[in-house]
């Protein structure tokens, strides 16, 4: 979870803030699956910094220890552990951030964007990966709901969809994928701009991120 006005990042792994540090970003610990924390943690970015116009979740969280198939593999032989983890966890985790970012920016009574960051799997589903995608289609519910519920309040909600792998910020390959076929982060942060920076008037509530490169294998 970051928030912009200067850069300041939030996360719950030593891993993910010392990463972030290692960028120029200043770091909070919290966890976006718990309303609450995320509240928390944003009541100390405005004491510390100001107003807060800009926070984007791109926290994947999933749950359990995910041991079978990637994407919970085929309905027939998924269990309830492979549902919880694949459909259940994401979703949970954006209601976190939706819920306590919404109540946040409600009482802080400013215009404020919020940027939800799902995968392709919110527009499209494949087999043995329905659970994933369930879980991604969760993350879109509820973000449109909230863009339906805040814009009244001058709160622009956004889903944005990277319809790809990311490319590493070190430029380095990943196995087996083209550098072509990977969403350039870069690209990916300017795409948080735009919809940062867009008037009353003209607000997208989703916006898809896919490179020319083939990305997936139906």
């Amino acid at each position: 979870m970051a928030t912009v006005g200067g850069l300041r990042a939030a996360a719950r792994s030593d891993t993910t803030l010392e990463t972030v540090r290692e960028v120029g970003a200043l770091t909070l610990r919290a966890d976006v699956t718990d309303a609450s924390d995320v509240e928390v943690a944003l009541d100390e970015v405005a004491e510390a910094y100001g107003p807060v116009g800009l926070v984007v979740n791109a926290a994947a969280a999933y749950g359990g220890d995910r041991s079978g198939p990637f994407g919970g593999g085929p309905l027939a032989g998924a269990g309830p552990e492979a549902f919880d983890a694949w459909a259940v966890a994401p979703a949970r985790s954006a209601f976190g951030f939706l819920s306590g970012a919404g109540r946040f920016l409600l009482a802080q009574a400013a215009p404020a964007t919020l940027v939800q960051v799902t995968g392709g799997s919110a527009r499209r589903t494949m087999p043995g990966r329905g659970l994933w995608a369930a879980g991604s289609f969760g993350v879109r519910a509820l973000t449109n709901a909230a863009a339906l519920e805040l814009r009244g309040e001058g709160i622009h909600v956004a889903l944005l969809i990277v319809d790809a792998g990311i490319e590493p910020l070190s430029g380095e390959a990943r196995p087996g994928v083209s550098r072509e076929a990977l969403a350039d982060p870069r690209r990916l942060a300017e795409a948080v701009l735009f919809l940062a920076e867009q008037g009353a008037r003209a607000a997208t509530h989703e916006l898809q991120i896919t490179p020319l490169a083939e990305t997936w294998v139906p």
